[in-house]
């Protein structure tokens, strides 16, 4: 638990690891290294592909975890705990997550709708932004922070939690792989499938957990708590993603917003668009669930553990 609590503070103060020492970066070299250049024939050879890359990546995510660890309890007590809290805090992102949405925010506060428009694509999408109006990019930017906070925070740390640096690492790399190859286009459609639905199965936990921790802080910051059951319970399934929603209509609820994504979905039906303000308050639910995640994280390995006693 105290590498959890010092890997937050690290993040907090210092941000990424630099470039060329980041676990995440040799995650992605280790995709593409092994992605075809080419679209591969059939279904069967690409979804073959998709499923060594998975296979591959998380044996050498959970080796290097063990390694880690291993090394860590040969060093002098501190500088273990410091190398096993620095490792973990690459498994995950809050800072530049709050930083990536803070950016979007002081160009809509400043009236700059191209720059939000270009920090919202730059930092948190992948969808086209160009045509995106002032609701929208503001939309999209509380979207990102909620989904985030799920596959950006609170997985690594869950998994961290149950088994340790190997369970964190492995986990980033399942979601890398799905964040690079889990596309529908010619070339990734069936390629990305099993990082895709792998991905969704060690989701599932995440994201209901952080639908619940948004309604419990923002019950208690930002709005009401009946209204986000109410809407979280409504429209978790509209998404594409079976877990994405989950996160996205808690906060859509508790802010009392709509969120829309043209043409996929629409969290929150009726009530107002959300505005730049919305931003922060989204920032401010998601700060307060970083408070009290670590006592989550903590009675969630005491069950755990517990369970495995009997």
């Amino acid at each position: 638990m105290k590498e959890i609590l010092l890997a937050l503070v690290l993040d907090i103060l210092f941000g990424e690891l630099p470039y060329r020492i980041h676990p995440v970066v040799w995650m992605g070299k280790w995709i593409s290294l092994l992605t075809p250049p080419r679209t591969l024939d059939g279904r069967l050879r690409p979804l073959l592909r998709g499923a060594g890359i998975v296979a591959s990546g998380m044996a050498l995510s959970v080796v290097a975890g063990r390694l880690v660890e291993r090394a860590s309890h040969h060093l002098p007590s501190g500088m273990g705990f410091l190398l096993r809290a620095t490792v973990l805090k690459s498994t995950f992102s809050f800072r530049a997550l709050i930083k990536a949405s803070d950016d979007v925010y002081q160009a809509l506060s400043r009236g700059d709708l191209d720059m939000a428009r270009h920090w919202l694509s730059w930092h948190l999408v992948s969808r086209d932004t160009r045509t995106l109006n002032r609701a929208q990019v503001s939309a999209a930017t509380v979207e990102s922070l909620a989904e985030n906070l799920s596959d950006g925070l609170i997985a690594p740390l869950i998994y961290y939690r149950l088994a340790g640096l190997p369970g964190a690492l492995a986990y980033r790399f399942v979601n890398t792989a799905d964040a690079m190859l889990g596309y529908r286009d010619e070339h990734r459609e069936w390629l990305g499938k099993v990082p895709a639905k792998t991905d969704d199965v060690l989701n599932l936990l995440p994201a209901r957990l952080s639908a619940m921790l948004i309604l419990l802080v923002g019950r208690f910051t930002e709005g009401q708590l009946w209204r986000g059951w109410r809407v979280w319970r409504r429209d978790a399934g509209k998404t594409s993603s079976p877990n994405a929603g989950h996160p996205m209509a808690a906060m859509a609820g508790i802010l009392g917003v709509e969120l829309e994504k043209r043409g996929h979905y629409r969290l929150g039906k009726g009530l107002p668009p959300p505005q730049a303000d919305d931003i922060k308050r989204a920032q401010r639910i998601i700060r307060g669930v970083l408070l009290v995640l670590p006592l989550v994280l903590y009675f969630l390995r005491r069950q755990n553990r517990t369970g495995t006693g009997r």
